[in-house]
């Protein structure tokens, strides 16, 4: 069995931010969910992460039945953290070490790092082209490993080697357990360095194989704020890369945030500026102007979303054309060939097909039948300051501009509710309603004047 041990217990103290580190963002989930997915990609039987700082918080980011937590009091080092996790571990798994900072190792590299722990211990090493921060790997003048130094126990030439420990090691669980008892601090930072455990099993003569990764992202951590935005970029620019190999066209790969999970039919197109959170869907030939957010939202095929739109949790059917500076809420279905204008907003409400409102209106609890045109300046009234009441309106209802619905109120199938309408009661089919003050013309009004004109 697979066992993996993720290390979250870092404080990050240059990050200068009151978030553990492992829980900052990248692609709008914590780094540590990062690493998560990547446990269960290749194949964890069990998850053990280690936690200190914050460590409520971490774990109550980490809630899934197949993970458990280890406290680590003190902060003694890399070594001192896997000691925390490595007696829970079956004696007969294979174990794999993953860096709660370290987000966006391949599954491939692991693979291979998991593969060479069966005759021993093993690890991953990358070539970088700046290895400041990074332990250097050592190596004799045949090639064959000798062991990890830490930069801040390096020696001058040490510093200028560019093959690096990305941290991950893997070995059998037993064999894995006896070399972290036998770790001492003996060096400049006083801690126990897990690399170290490499030194022991081989001058106990076992096998210890070096694999090298030479994917950029394998090896890069979060350790500042500057290096959590360069990692940020590389990775929404291979998003990127990923969707428009599949036939996407992106108008320009740095002006896109994937922020969770982006499927995408064919001939979609996306322009600058644009946003998608969480789970969302876009089907063939949809347009996204530009400036738009979009969130766990299905788009349907052939529809157009304009600029500077926001779709929070709802589902646009094919042809729709929503925006520009439109704003649907969750619970919000707009049907087939229906139109949302410029400063609408809807939030939980049902549009029929070819349905419209086509500019400056909200439309909150309504269900709104097909054909049906709701004016500019029309609201529903869905709150009394305590309960929510829907607003029903059937097929091709007319309602003027500037109307007040105030729910709960049917508006029966071809219904029309004059320009500047309060409406309270419901309206019968074909029914006209008006409901407004009757306008009076006074003859021989003086118009007011002002200070400077009564001289």
């Amino acid at each position: 069995m697979l066992e993996v041990i993720i290390l979250a217990a870092g404080y990050g103290s240059r990050m200068r931010s009151s978030t553990a580190k492992v829980l900052h963002l990248l692609a709008g989930q914590p780094l540590v969910g990062h690493v998560l997915a990547t446990a269960r990609e290749v194949g964890a039987g069990r998850i053990h992460m280690v936690v200190g700082h914050d460590a409520d918080a971490v774990q109550a980011v980490v809630t899934a039945p197949d993970v458990q937590c280890h406290l680590q009091q003190q902060q003694l080092g890399t070594g001192h953290a896997v000691q925390q996790a490595i007696h829970n571990c079956d004696s007969e798994s294979t174990v794999l070490v993953l860096f709660g900072d370290v987000p966006l190792i391949h599954r491939d590299s692991l693979d291979e790092v998991i593969r060479a722990a069966s005759s021993g211990m093993a690890m991953l090493s990358s070539h970088v082209p700046d290895p400041a921060g990074y332990g250097r790997v050592l190596r004799d003048a045949k090639g064959a490993f000798q062991g990890v130094v830490e930069e801040r126990d390096a020696t001058t030439d040490q510093k200028r080697l560019s093959e690096i420990n990305t941290g991950v090691l893997a070995g059998p669980a037993a064999a894995f357990s006896q070399y972290l008892e036998r770790l001492t601090n003996d060096n400049a930072q006083g801690e126990y360095c897990l690399p170290e455990v490499l030194k022991l099993a081989r001058e106990d003569g076992a096998t210890v194989t070096v694999v090298q990764s030479d994917r950029a992202l394998d090896c890069l951590g979060v350790n500042t704020p500057q290096q959590l935005e360069q990692l940020e970029r590389l990775y929404q620019g291979a998003l990127a890369d990923q969707l428009m190999s599949q036939g996407v066209l992106i108008a320009d790969r740095s002006r896109v945030d994937i922020r969770g999970a982006l499927h995408c039919g064919r001939d979609v197109r996306i322009d600058v500026n644009t946003v998608f959170e969480g789970a969302v869907t876009l089907a063939g030939g949809v347009s996204i102007g530009a400036n738009c957010i979009i969130s766990n939202s299905n788009i349907g095929e052939g529809a157009q979303i304009h600029p500077f739109t926001h779709i929070e949790g709802a589902e646009i059917k094919a042809g729709a054309s929503i925006g520009p500076y439109a704003r649907i809420r969750p619970g919000t279905v707009i049907e087939e060939v229906a139109k949302v204008g410029n400063f609408v907003e809807i939030k939980n409400t049902y549009l029929g097909r070819a349905a419209k409102a086509s500019h400056l209106a909200y439309l909150g609890d309504a269900d709104v039948g097909a054909k049906s045109n709701v004016g500019a300046g029309t609201i529903t009234c869905n709150y009394d300051g305590a309960n929510k009441y829907r607003t029903v309106l059937g097929e091709s209802v007319f309602v003027g501009s500037n109307s007040t619905l105030v729910a709960p109120i049917n508006i029966d199938s071809g219904g029309f509710v004059a320009a500047g309408s309060t409406i309270t009661d419901n309206v019968a089919p074909d029914q006209l309603a008006v409901a407004r003050g009757r306008q009076r013309n006074v003859d021989g009004w003086r118009r007011p004047k002002k200070p400077e004109e009564t001289d």
